[in-house]
């Protein structure tokens, strides 16, 4: 009777459609309805591929990250939610996005988990690193230690979401900094939506300037090209 009691005074409204959704921030009916990638995606980047063969962008230029994980494409309502993550302070999105990582893609054999890092000036406007908070619940349910002193950002570029999409990789060059020795190690770089990949790839590119031995992208959401 108390536990009845305490689940209808704790129960929600789905975020999407304001239906009860107990406990839960989405509904069921909501939750099966997000976008997912395609099944048969390039192993390297995500991409949908016909056959889930390397893409032709990977084949031409090798990106410097061996491997994406992703589970939901970017579109309605995915993108709706992670801005109200990142832009309205909904921190229990964080949590449940991290969830939605872990019961996705399975366990990733590596040995840290890095979250995309944010410059002190953008971090100061935002109040938290959106990675970091995906990261957590995906390091507790992997047992993996999250490492947020190893790589840093040293360039306050501009919003990658504000350029067009040839202008990416040339902003972020040269963004961040490390101060580890990765040699021989697997590592995980988290983020929560990858467009090109200029800057998963620009930190991936400098984590294996400092030994790291394989890297594989853990992102919530892949957005297509247009």
């Amino acid at each position: 009777m108390v536990r009845r009691s305490c689940a209808r005074l704790l129960a929600q409204d789905c975020l999407l459609c304001g239906a009860e959704s107990g406990d839960n921030l989405l509904c069921p009916a909501c939750e099966n309805d997000l976008p997912r990638l395609a099944t048969a995606r390039c192993p390297r980047c995500a991409l949908p591929t016909p056959g889930g063969e390397v893409c032709g962008r990977c084949l031409a230029r090798l990106p410097h990250y061996d491997a994406t994980l992703a589970v939901f494409r970017y579109g309605f309502p995915i993108d709706k939610l992670v801005q109200s993550f990142k832009y309205g302070h909904r921190l229990a999105l964080g949590s449940y996005f991290g969830r939605q990582l872990v019961a996705q893609t399975g366990r990733c054999a590596a040995d840290l988990l890095i979250p995309m890092p944010l410059h002190p000036q953008r971090l100061r406007e935002r109040g938290f690193n959106q990675a970091l908070e995906l990261a957590r619940p995906v390091g507790k349910a992997w047992r993996m230690p999250v490492d947020v002193r190893s790589c840093c950002r040293i360039r306050h570029t501009a919003a990658q979401a504000d350029l067009p999409w040839r202008e990416r990789a040339g902003n972020v060059r040269g963004a961040f900094a490390c101060a580890a020795d990765f040699s021989g190690r697997r590592l995980i770089l988290i983020d929560d939506v990858m467009t090109t990949g200029a800057s998963l790839n620009e930190l991936a590119r400098t984590v294996k300037l400092h030994g790291a031995a394989e890297v594989t992208l853990l992102v919530l959401a892949r957005a297509l090209p247009p």
